[in-house]
């Protein structure tokens, strides 16, 4: 009994000891977006004599984060639907119905997890390059560079082997009566899926849907690759413009109110959906 106790304590300081280390640094960079430029110079653990909400104000107009924001908004929400509306069918089907090249499907999308992006966003880049000079010699214009469109399709295709093997897993778990009945009812293959097996699914949808966002949200080397006019960069890539030019200008308040900006979107959806996040995790596990 003493020997779990003390097991326990140990575990609890441990846990606390992360939880200081990842709260620390987010509470300082919210501290310091609300400083003035002259306080920045003095103690860095100090609290601000009050509140400047005009380094928000900068970092939105000035610096353009608010169309950077707008522009991250489109394309991770975009990425998200072209996500979803691929990856629940195909999860479904491999997870649910037998059919002749199935396990072949599987292990490419399992192959597909140990591909690192940014190992081939140059390729990625070369071949739109090339059908970009294709579209201009027969259309006259371009398109596949510098389009969140494009971007939004890149994105989605790089998650979904990881989103493919967790909502897969899931549908696993689920029992077949609740399909069965549906097809006495007279329901097709199409509505058992949307009506009756999705809802089931909520807990792994959630999660899938909360770590893609965060992917899509903060990624930077994609949309700095593909997208080559800074007016159309999402917030992470915008951010870097940010901070080097409040560098040189000494404006370190309106840099880290850009932090803030980032961050706050992913703390709110994380508050949101917590509850179904490590449901989703553990039932969504337990079977390959």
């Amino acid at each position: 009994m003493k020997k779990i106790v003390a097991l326990s304590l140990c575990l609890i300081m441990v846990l606390g000891l992360l939880a200081v280390l990842i709260l620390v640094p987010v509470l300082w960079v919210m501290m310091a977006s609300v400083k003035e430029t002259v306080e920045h110079y003095g103690s860095p653990w100090a609290l601000p004599t009050h509140i400047h909400w005009q380094n928000f104000v900068s970092a939105w107009t000035k610096a353009n984060m608010g169309g950077y924001m707008l522009h991250s908004v489109t394309v991770t929400g975009l990425a998200l639907a072209i996500l979803l509306v691929v990856a629940l069918p195909a999860s479904y089907c491999l997870a649910r119905f037998h059919f002749v090249g199935r396990r072949f499907l599987n292990t490419c999308f399992m192959a597909g997890l140990f591909v690192n992006v940014n190992y081939i966003v140059v390729p990625i880049y070369l071949m739109l390059s090339d059908g970009d000079k294709w579209l201009k010699t027969m259309l006259g214009s371009t398109f596949l560079l510098n389009n969140h469109i494009v971007v939004a399709v890149v994105y989605a295709a790089t998650a979904l082997p990881f989103t493919i093997y967790l909502l897969s897993s899931y549908f696993s778990t689920l029992p077949h009566d609740f399909e069965e009945a549906a097809y006495i009812d007279g329901a097709g293959y199409g509505r058992t899926m949307v009506q009756i097996m999705l809802p089931m699914a909520k807990p792994s949808i959630v999660t899938v849907i909360l770590f893609n966002f965060l992917s899509f949200w903060n990624e930077y080397i994609i949309i700095k690759t593909l997208v080559t006019d800074r007016d159309e960069w999402t917030l992470p890539a915008g951010l870097l413009n940010l901070m080097q030019a409040q560098q040189s200008a000494a404006e370190y308040g309106s840099m880290y109110a850009g932090l803030v900006l980032v961050m706050v979107p992913v703390l709110v959806l994380y508050i949101c959906v917590q509850k179904n996040l490590t449901k989703g995790m553990t039932v969504g596990g337990l079977k390959g």
